[in-house]
């Protein structure tokens, strides 16, 4: 994607986004009324219900043969995947704006959505589903429903590229940066080896990393690609169908994740037109050039805190728990490090320039009020 394509779809995406959804907590109750209302151009089915009966949906827009399978909210908590998801479909329904391209990608493709995988750990805001389940680990056992219909639909649509997208927390670094958009092509097995197979996964990972490093610099990062047996990623590509893990992060101050939705959103549509337009595979090498996620990152770092206890000078560092409350997300200030903090960083640091306390058990007085 060159940089005037991408300064034009950056500019779409703050004026077109769907502004009914908004956040971090995005349940079925805030998707319906959009999914009952698309476009014509799209097939919407309803596939089966989530453990408690809250409806799955599958939904479709293209006739290409090229087969794409997305999913998001596999775990109810993540869901900046599922905005970017419906950002796409006014995008991909917006002929006035890139007739063009659109017309190429449904050509092309034909694309399958599953928009809120596990609704129910969406409404109470978990990872896991009602029968506390991770998803993300079920890909062979298929005890839940959840993961038995995304199953069902992988063998319908038999798709060659599938995209699994999800959150990360705040932790995760690039250097002194947040890592603000991870990527991952899944390993086949315990060796990594790097097959053909995961090499067209890579490509697709080169060029949609490529796209966003024009704008979000230094601030994307790749996930170690540990074998995980049971994880739905590492399945779907051992079976063939090339896997992509999107995993948004943290932007500064961006804690409702509505900066990182586009860059999200972005992502998504290269990777897709990437597919649509690509005869070749080939070009994977990039992808071994991203940075690895580090765990260096915090929300608040308070610096030169003295404690008269132990006459020692320490740095304090904080993170948020999100809790649901109120149909609202808190984020609760937690103390995760009271050390020297050299090579970590933060959204916010504070300098307290040698201000004493007691002892640690009193360094909540930080934050509480």
């Amino acid at each position: 994607m060159d940089s005037i394509e991408l300064k034009k779809i950056l500019a779409w995406s703050l004026l077109h986004k769907e502004e009914r959804l908004h956040g971090r907590y995005i349940t079925y109750k805030h998707i319906e009324p959009i999914i009952k209302n698309l476009p014509e151009a799209f097939k919407v089915e309803k596939i089966g219900h989530s453990y408690k009966g809250i409806p799955i949906h599958k939904i479709a827009i293209g006739t290409g043969a090229t087969k794409i399978l997305i999913w998001s909210q596999m775990h109810g908590n993540e869901s900046t995947g599922t905005k970017a998801v419906f950002d796409f479909f006014k995008w991909i329904t917006d002929i006035d704006n890139h007739s063009d391209k659109i017309s190429q990608i449904v050509k092309a493709c034909t694309l399958v959505f599953i928009p809120m995988l596990n609704p129910d750990g969406a409404k109470a805001y978990t990872r896991v589903n009602a029968q506390d389940i991770d998803l993300n680990r079920d890909a062979v056992d298929l005890i839940a429903s959840e993961s038995k219909l995304l199953q069902s639909v992988l063998k319908e649509v038999n798709p060659k590229f599938c995209f699994n997208l999800h959150d990360q927390r705040t932790i995760f670094s690039v250097g002194d940066k947040p890592a603000t958009i991870s990527f991952l092509a899944p390993s086949e097995d315990i060796t990594r080896k790097i097959t053909e197979s995961r090499k067209i996964t890579m490509a697709v990972i080169s060029a949609m990393f490529q796209t966003l490093n024009k704008l979000i610099p230094g601030q994307i990062g790749r996930y170690t690609d540990e074998f995980y047996p049971t994880a739905t990623g590492d399945n779907f590509q051992k079976a063939g169908h090339h896997t992509i893990l999107i995993e948004a992060g943290h932007f500064k101050d961006d804690y409702d994740r509505e900066e990182v939705r586009k860059f999200y959103f972005i992502a998504l549509l290269s990777g897709i037109k990437y597919i649509a337009c690509e005869e070749n595979f080939d070009a994977y090498h990039p992808y071994l050039s991203i940075p690895n996620n580090e765990k260096k990152y915090l929300d608040i770092i308070y610096k030169k805190i003295f404690l008269s206890d132990e006459q020692s000078m320490v740095d304090v560092g904080i993170v948020f728990k999100e809790i649901l409350k109120d149909r609202q997300i808190i984020f609760k200030p937690i103390i995760e490090h009271v050390s020297y903090l050299s090579g970590y960083y933060a959204n916010q640091i504070i300098d307290k320039k040698g201000e004493s306390f007691k002892n640690k058990s009193t360094l909540t007085s930080l934050y509480e009020k």
